[in-house]
């Protein structure tokens, strides 16, 4: 037998080898994220960008937009978007505040800015479930109301938080050597890539999202999945709030002005499609990472916050080109 007849590929693999049916886009974020940190490890590794309390410091600035990330995952898997998040954290960090203030009990204060979520979640996931609007328009709306009724029901004016139980829980303490913020990063981190991955929940989400009528024909509740997703957002949401205030010992309107855009950035620079049906929660705590890392170096290289601006959205388009198309 001539041994040209022969062939060597092994059953089951692609002619052109083993890496041929690989979708190098699962992987971009991880290979940014180390084309980005040896980049500015060589440009400024004289200016304190290497130094372990700076690469704490990265961990500690980007935690909240990682926790909110996580949630987000699961609204934009589900072909849905929730613009409101940052606002929503701001009336929270407000509400706890206020609470705390008014009447001394940590577990009141808790439990009011949770409330907060949990009204916002139900508005916004009812519309969009129940009414059938867009989910755009539905949180943007929401954006404004939740900023404007934390502007006027605190005039502006910050409202302090002496409780430090309050403030060690929420993002104040440490636990020994790891900031209070780590871990709640790992905890929801963890929560959420199991939930997805691994459960028959993250299964019907990412199913509603690839293709909501073959989803429905199976049997999935998609009108569920979609409400419970925008509450979960929400409610998230409202402990990044609070984990601001606990942070920064004070409740503001202005936390979380802006996050929505590093949050939605993070989560499709994660590998999660913009378009539904795909994605991954580890992606996008990387994908905020990334974000922190880029805004870190920045400052070390002197940029203002006019010009992390501008970088911050370029990033938002690339996160839009490398977004997986069904």
């Amino acid at each position: 037998m001539s041994t040209s007849t022969l062939d060597p590929t092994p059953v089951g693999t692609k002619p052109g080898g083993p890496l041929r049916g690989l979708d190098w886009r699962n992987y971009a974020i991880y290979i940014g994220f180390v084309v980005v940190f040896a980049l500015f490890a060589i440009l400024l590794g004289g200016d304190g960008f290497l130094t372990g309390t700076n690469l704490l410091n990265i961990f500690r600035q980007t935690a909240i937009i990682s926790i909110m990330a996580v949630a987000m995952t699961f609204v934009i898997a589900s072909a849905q978007i929730d613009l409101s998040v940052g606002s929503t954290a701001g009336l929270s960090s407000v509400v706890a505040a206020l609470a705390i203030a008014g009447t001394g009990n940590t577990l009141l204060g808790v439990l009011a800015g949770l409330g907060v979520g949990l009204g916002i979640g139900i508005v916004n996931g009812g519309l969009v479930t129940f009414l059938g609007m867009p989910s755009f328009l539905v949180t943007l709306a929401m954006l404004g109301i939740a900023f404007g009724l934390a502007q006027f029901i605190t005039t502006s004016a910050p409202v302090p938080i002496l409780d430090d139980t309050f403030n060690a829980i929420f993002g104040g303490g440490n636990i020994g050597p790891i900031p209070g913020l780590l871990v709640w990063t790992v905890i929801a981190v963890a929560v959420g890539a199991v939930v997805l991955a691994k459960t028959r929940y993250g299964r019907q989400v990412l199913a509603t999202g690839g293709n909501r009528v073959a989803a429905e024909y199976s049997g999935v509740n998609t009108r569920r999945i979609t409400f419970t997703v925008m509450l979960v957002s929400s409610l998230v949401a409202s402990i990044a709030g609070m984990l601001y205030a606990g942070r920064l010992e004070s409740g503001r309107y202005q936390w979380g002005t802006g996050d929505e855009l590093s949050v939605i950035a993070a989560v499709i620079l994660g590998g999660t499609s913009l378009f539904g049906g795909a994605g991954s929660v580890i992606g996008a705590l990387f994908g905020s990472l990334l974000i922190g890392l880029i805004n870190n170096g920045l400052i070390l290289a002197g940029l203002d916050n006019s010009q992390q601006q501008i970088i911050r959205g370029l990033i938002i388009i690339v996160a839009v080109a490398l977004a997986r198309k069904k």
